[in-house]
This record gives structure tokens, C-alpha cells and sequence, in this order.
């Protein structure tokens, strides 16, 4: 049984069909036919029923699919469990949100490269609900998101509990700017807007921007306000421009922490990255 095989039929199982498992898959649907035939040939039992131009899981294919899932991540533990060879060799991928990378990984970075100098980091940003989602499908060893995030797979480990702070340009008045915002599946966009709406903001659109200096620069030009956390605009840039306004607890204690798969392989250098966040967070503390 070819594992190519089995990711076939849980892409078929998973879009809908053989022409949208072909698309996902990048291939053409007479690949994607044929490898379910052999498939069904070679363990003696239908696993769709055709109806129509349709599909629909035999009770044999509901039974593969759970197999299926459970060995094809098994094959993905073991390829990252392969690039974590010993504590200083291999390959660690890092996700993080914007804020935190800027923030935080700076420091945590170079305690991992002296203490682990032959492994190679891959460092990517990204909002807290697609690094989640990368995570999940093992695509990053492990992500720095906004909690708290549960999830029967990941586990969350709390690192800092950042302070989200309203901001907007001097002499101008929030009430009447529209926010500039991450992208969709941004944690602190989702507050921001929640604070809006108690507000009752005259104006109610907002702007989306990729990057934290795009936001920060043109809320310091006065196109727009938002919520960030408070240490990211005390070291901006722009922090003389910039007026900073507490907003209620329940919109600016946010924790923020590692998440990385429960049954995930051990990682050396994880435990190495999380202490060097947490020593950089007291030495910001006692500065």
C-alpha cells in the first residue's frame, strides 16, 4: 500500500471528489482514478459508492480513512522527527506573528544559533489562524500565536502576556479615522474591532496592511488608528508621533505563548527558543 495512494483517497474524501482532489493534488483525475482503483483492488473491498457523477464512502472506505489519517501522520512525524537529527543538526521551522517576531525572536534566535550552531532555522510571519493551521498540517515545527489557543492536537505554552494599547497619530481623533488592520485571522484584529464597535466609532471601515511598519507608519501620518501591544510602539520608530491610550483588560491582556503538535517528536532546540523568550521578557521587565 503506497502512501501516495492513501493521500489520494483522502484528498477524494476530503474535496468532494476526484476533479477537486486532482486540483489539490496537482495532477490530472485519471491519476487520481486510477491510484483509487489499485487502491480497491489491492485491499479486496470498494471504498466509494458512485452516484451519479458523485462519490460516497463505503462503510470499507470510512474504516481506510481512519487508517489513513493516523499513517499519514505518522510519515509526517517521522520526516520531522528525521530533520531533528540529535540536538544541533537538522532543521527547525519557525512561525510567528509579526509583532512577536519583532519583539521577541531576535534574541531567542541567537541563543539557538550558540547553542545549536549546525542546525538551520526557517523563519516565516504570518497571522495567528494560518500559523495555527501550519502547524497542524506540519508545515512549521512550531508557531508564536496569540492564545489562548486549544486544540485537541497542539499544545500552548504561555510566554508572555503582552498589553494591547489604542494608538493613533497626535492631533488626530480616533473616532472619526477608520482602523488599519493585519490581515484576516489576525488576534489583535479581532480585538481592535470588538473595541470599535463599544466605541461606537462614527467611522466603521477599515484599511488591511501585511506589515507592522505599514500600519505603523501611516497611523503616524494620521490615515487611521489601531490596537498593538504597547512594547512594540514604545520601540517603533515612530513612537514620538504616536499618542498611546489604555484600553479595558478584557481587550489588552493577551497571551501569547508557543504552540507546537501534542504528539509531535521532542525538539531540543524548542526548549532552547522558549528560554531565550522568556529571559529577553524579564530583561525588558527589569529595564
Amino acid at each position: 500500500m503506497e502512501l501516495i495512494a492513501l493521500r489520494t483517497f483522502q484528498a477524494v474524501v476530503e474535496e468532494g471528489g476526484i476533479l477537486a482532489a486532482s486540483r489539490k493534488l496537482n495532477t490530472v483525475q485519471s491519476n487520481v482514478t486510477s491510484r483509487i482503483r489499485k487502491l480497491e483492488e489491492e485491499l479486496g473491498a470498494e471504498l466509494f459508492f458512485r452516484k451519479g457523477r458523485g462519490l460516497e464512502l463505503a462503510p470499507s472506505g470510512r474504516v481506510l480513512l481512519d487508517y489513513a489519517r493516523r499513517m499519514l501522520m505518522l510519515e509526517r512525524q517521522t520526516a520531522s522527527a528525521v530533520r531533528q537529527v540529535g540536538e544541533s543538526v537538522g532543521e527547525l521551522r519557525i512561525g510567528s506573528m509579526e509583532t512577536f517576531a519583532a519583539l521577541h525572536l531576535p534574541s531567542a534566535l541567537k541563543a539557538v544559533r550558540a547553542s545549536h550552531p549546525r542546525l538551520e532555522v526557517r523563519v516565516s510571519t504570518d497571522t495567528t489562524s494560518t500559523l495555527t493551521e501550519k502547524v497542524l498540517d506540519h508545515k512549521l515545527d512550531c508557531a508564536f500565536v496569540a492564545g489562548p489557543v486549544v486544540h485537541p492536537d497542539l499544545r500552548f505554552e504561555e510566554l508572555v502576556v503582552e498589553e494591547l494599547v489604542q494608538i493613533h497619530a497626535t492631533g488626530t481623533d480616533p473616532v472619526r479615522l477608520p482602523l488599519i488592520l493585519f490581515r484576516e485571522g489576525c488576534a489583535y484584529r479581532t480585538r481592535a474591532i470588538a473595541w470599535q464597535r463599544r466605541l461606537g466609532h462614527a467611522v466603521a471601515d477599515a484599511m488591511e496592511f501585511g506589515t507592522l511598519e505599514g500600519i505603523l507608519g501611516c497611523i503616524a501620518v494620521g490615515l487611521g488608528w489601531t490596537v498593538m501591544p504597547r512594547r512594540v510602539v514604545e520601540q517603533s520608530a515612530h513612537a514620538a508621533d504616536l499618542v498611546i491610550e489604555s484600553v479595558p483588560p478584557d481587550i489588552a491582556r493577551i497571551p501569547t505563548g508557543m504552540i507546537a503538535l501534542r504528539e509531535g517528536p521532542a525538539m531540543p532546540a524548542l526548549k532552547t527558543l522558549c528560554d531565550g523568550i522568556l529571559a529577553s521578557t524579564v530583561r525588558a521587565k527589569a529595564a
